[in-house]
């Protein structure tokens, strides 16, 4: 079996966080660390399998991943045989001291979550009064420290027209990039789907608006979860007659849509590994494989390289090897991580085609 280069993990080093998140993947968030996470030794055996897989960029992410006394031992560690190392945070526990840490522990990037342009509008997202405000005193400390910071943002209705106010709050904050996420219903983000969730072709405009922002070339940018933004790449360089180039390494590498199983993998705190953080399709266990072996050998990660085997009009678009549709958002509407994307407007070609063949000649 073909195995691609793995490019990209996420590791849930804990379900412990001090914010109540209304999208959070997870159902139950402790306010502490859980027994069931992976003890100190066996996140040594995780970070050292990676340098045996080409060394993919890990990013520490929980939960809130500052929760774990030991993350910056694990960062270390990981340093020392050339893993890069990243660190998702909710950014409020990060005062001077934890940015110091994060300098000396060679973590060559730090993300951090802002759900909304103003406090309002974040603090009701993250289910915590003062969280917007405590991220922005984290981001300040991390920037004095000289430390490269991306902001994330999940973008829904609650949010969806703060988008240029946010924008020009993370070009201020002097952030390096800005991640946009389009919410997937899973775990509480189940909950809030129906009051949250974009139409198909808000969908769009926001995606539209994206790729005029990353033209400014201010911030970098990206859309996550939202694997149509490579088609809407595609058609405007065209329109503007100009050569698509995309980075290919580094913390800003943009390949294709979905890479959930042929590029990237979610590791849970269990060591559950799975095809990334909202497709909750377990592929094996680091606590009793080798991840290079659930890599390469996984079923589940089998059928997600083979875009052939996409169902609907995913599986007949012209755009299928840079898009593959969103798996996860497949998988919470039909329960197949193959079936068509449903929240995507385009109409493939040969569809197209096939709607005017249809029309009667007069």
């Amino acid at each position: 079996m073909h195995s691609p280069p793995l490019k990209l993990v996420f590791w849930e080093s804990t379900v412990g966080c001090n914010l109540e998140c209304r999208h959070c993947r997870r159902l139950e968030v402790s306010k502490t660390l859980a027994r069931s996470d992976l003890t100190t030794q066996e996140a040594f055996a995780f970070v050292e399998s990676l340098s045996e897989m080409g060394r993919p960029i890990l990013v520490l992410s929980g939960g809130e991943p500052l929760f774990r006394p030991d993350i910056f031992e694990i960062a270390r560690y990981g340093g020392r045989r050339g893993i890069p190392v990243a660190l998702a945070t909710n950014g409020t526990l990060v005062d001077r001291q934890t940015a110091g840490q994060v300098r000396a522990a060679g973590i060559r990037r730090v993300s951090v979550s802002l759900d909304g342009a103003d406090a309002e509008t974040h603090d009701r997202f993250r289910g915590i009064p003062g969280s917007f405000d405590a991220a922005l005193r984290g981001i300040q400390e991390l920037r004095g420290e000289g430390i490269s910071v991306q902001i994330n943002s999940t973008v829904a209705r609650h949010n969806v027209e703060q988008r240029e106010d946010l924008y020009r709050l993370c070009v201020g904050l002097g952030a390096d990039a800005l991640h946009i996420f389009m919410l997937v219903p899973v775990g509480c983000g189940v909950e809030i789907a129906d009051d949250q969730m974009l139409s198909p072709e808000k969908y769009e405009e926001v995606l539209l608006w994206l790729y005029r922002k990353s033209r400014e070339k201010v911030l970098h940018t990206r859309a996550t979860c939202a694997p149509h933004y490579f088609r809407i790449l595609r058609e405007q360089a065209r329109e503007e007659g100009r050569r698509l180039d995309l980075p290919r390494q580094g913390m800003e590498a943009m390949t294709k849509g979905c890479l959930a199983g042929s590029g990237v993998c979610f590791v849970s705190h269990k060591g559950e590994v799975f095809p990334c953080g909202y497709l909750p399709v377990t592929a094996g266990n680091i606590r009793t494989q080798r991840l290079r072996e659930i890599w390469e050998h996984s079923a589940v990660f089998d059928r997600l390289r083979h875009p052939e085997l996409l169902q609907g009009k995913c599986g007949l678009c012209e755009y299928i090897k840079v898009c593959m549709g969103c798996r996860a958002r497949a998988f919470s509407e039909t329960g197949d991580y193959m079936a068509e994307e449903p929240y995507c407007i385009y109409t493939p070609k040969v569809q197209r085609e096939t709607d005017l063949s249809s029309l009667p000649e007069y």
